[in-house]
């Protein structure tokens, strides 16, 4: 349990998300999120010379990817500070924070930023040399394309790994997946009434090259589909004789979220609202049979609540990456929870997974709806590449 981690009410955002080759698809993510934080900072009158050290997630390869954390930092106006790459796939951004925090703990240093980005758009071709190939071929990797295609140790699909976990859970039907898939659409919703009044506590617009000469501004998610119980039902399963449909999984994205992360006193300082404070407390992990991806976020979940000293009972808000629908009622299950009642105001199966920033989106949104409900324990937790589970436990008080 951490004692001495906290993040600032309002220290921290996420700029809209883009379904894959949409408006942001010709960004480089770290230049992107380097100057959208830069234009936070601005906005929000922090300098970012107060930050000691930045933990820069992000899983696909981008042009310069070598200087990653070093360069954003530079970028984002923070030229004297070094940094880690954390690259974790679906867990990038719990695993950020997680660090910062442990560092915050241990007096590494004081005042930390995580910036955490990702474009699956137009997604990297690698090519390695293999002259003892057949014909001296080369080897050639589709970063996107072929990782969501099979995991080199499991040898599945991801959506074959959470059609496993339905084969071991039993009794999850498509009708199950479907009404909670839809259900999920209904709370993205209620983050978009009043104007987007939920959302806008949070979310920045982001600037975007349309050419040369002309800039964009996208100011709400782009490509979320809209969906019905009917238009579901008709859908059929991607794997004959599963469950799962094109509508109960999620979808790559882009987009970046950053979250400072400090001690209790300059979280106070550096807060839009001094009465609030935001304690991260714990930190969970696991690793779930072969290729049974969706079974990890249980285990995980199960860590954190036990190293924060609570049980799942006392958790007011719980928020998951779910990639897959099925992730969500397993882990209902396994945790004796209402999956209805969970991931209120929207998740990533709705507004879509661009990697490294989807936890940090999630994580922050949770923090606001427990500031809505007047404070109280959070958990997040989700699923990641190799079968992976990584969750955190924040307090709002």
């Amino acid at each position: 349990m951490y004692n001495k981690a906290f993040i600032p009410y309002g220290g921290y955002y996420s700029t809209p998300f883009a379904r894959w080759q949409g408006s942001l698809q010709n960004e480089n993510s770290v230049e992107l999120a380097a100057s959208t934080a830069k234009r936070w900072f601005e906005n929000q009158k922090i300098d970012p010379k107060i930050f000691e050290y930045l933990v820069f997630g992000k899983t696909i390869g981008q042009l310069h990817s070598f200087y990653a954390a070093p360069w954003a930092a530079a970028l984002m106006g923070a030229p004297d500070i070094p940094g880690v790459h954390i690259p974790q796939a679906c867990s990038t951004s719990t695993t950020s924070i997680n660090l910062a925090a442990a560092s915050i703990e241990t007096g590494l240093y004081d005042t930390a930023f995580c910036l955490l980005t990702d474009r699956c758009s137009n997604g990297p071709f690698t090519i390695w040399p293999n002259p003892m190939g057949p014909g001296g071929e080369v080897v050639k990797e589709s970063w996107m394309m072929d990782n969501f295609a099979k995991d080199p140790w499991a040898g599945a699909a991801m959506i074959q790994t959470a059609e496993n976990v339905v084969n071991k859970a039993g009794g999850i039907t498509k009708e199950d997946v479907d009404s909670v898939t839809l259900r999920r659409y209904e709370q993205y919703q209620d983050s978009l009434a009043n104007d987007r009044e939920f959302q806008k506590r949070y979310m920045i617009p982001v600037e975007y090259k349309i050419n040369k000469k002309k800039i964009g501004v996208l100011e709400a998610d782009e490509g979320v589909t809209p969906t019905t119980r009917e238009g579901l039902s008709k859908l059929k399963p991607v794997i004959p004789g599963g469950v799962l449909s094109f509508g109960a999984q999620t979808y790559p994205a882009d987009g970046n979220c950053g979250v400072i992360v400090t001690s209790q006193e300059k979280a106070q300082n550096l807060s839009k609202d001094k009465a609030i404070q935001i304690q991260v407390l714990s930190y969970g992990f696991a690793r779930a049979e072969k290729a049974h991806m969706a079974m990890a976020p249980v285990p995980a979940a199960r860590m954190a609540l036990e190293k924060a000293g609570i049980t799942v009972k006392d958790v007011k808000a719980i928020k998951t990456h779910s990639p897959f629908t099925a992730n969500d009622l397993y882990m209902a299950h396994e945790m004796d929870i209402d999956v209805m009642t969970i991931n209120n105001y929207g998740c990533s199966l709705i507004y879509g997974h661009p990697q490294g920033p989807t936890a940090a989106r999630a994580i922050i949104e949770m923090i606001e709806e427990l500031t809505i409900l007047g404070g109280g324990y959070g958990l997040f937790t989700g699923c990641a590449a190799g079968d992976t589970g990584a969750a955190l436990v924040i307090k709002v008080f």
